[in-house]
């Protein structure tokens, strides 16, 4: 089978890349897939990490690399971000602060996102879909308000309050449900 890339070499890899438009699958040859990323070491040696494979992955270019600045260091436990690159391990909570604009990047590409949203068990999550929902619409409130969509901030606070409600008899129901 020929490289996907160049339709010169013999494909040797083969790569599947996932991102917001969809899966990619590619068959490379090794000159090919060198160029996405450096993880092309041996995966049977003893030393081969999953932090090697993912760094090889996230690993930025050259050109990249020189836009780091190299005197980035944690106040409090001393891990410079060049620390970062090499294992892929982040030192401390502080480090995520002092490396903000370094790791977005990087959580973007990870995970689609910078924000952790968790997860609502389904059984016992009835209240906090609601909570969360109240959440979401008076953030939504706020900003046409800011705006000076008033139709639409009335409906938003029209669906808080009925939400609320909601909320307030599901409490009461579960309160008298615990006297018995």
């Amino acid at each position: 089978m020929l490289c996907d890339d160049c339709h010169k070499n013999e494909a040797c890899i083969h790569i599947t890349q996932i991102s917001p438009e969809g899966k990619i699958d590619k068959n490379l040859c090794e000159k090919c897939a060198s160029r996405y990323g450096n993880f092309m070491q041996d995966p049977e040696s003893e030393d081969y990490t999953v932090n090697d494979f993912l760094k090889g992955i996230f690993s930025k270019s050259p050109r990249e690399e020189s836009t780091v600045p190299q005197g980035l260091v944690c106040p409090n436990c001393g891990m410079t971000y060049q620390d970062f690159v090499h294992s892929g391990k982040i030192g401390c909570s502080v480090c995520y602060s002092t490396f903000r604009k370094q790791l977005i990047p990087f959580l973007k590409r990870i995970h689609g996102s910078v924000l952790h949203s968790g997860k609502i068990p389904k059984r016992s999550g009835g209240a906090l879909v609601v909570q969360h929902e109240i959440d979401v619409l008076k953030e939504q409130l706020q900003m046409a308000v800011k705006s000076e969509e008033y139709e639409k901030a009335a409906e938003y606070r029209d669906r808080i309050r009925s939400l609320e409600q909601k909320l307030a008899a599901e409490r009461e129901g579960a309160e008298s449900d615990g006297s018995k």
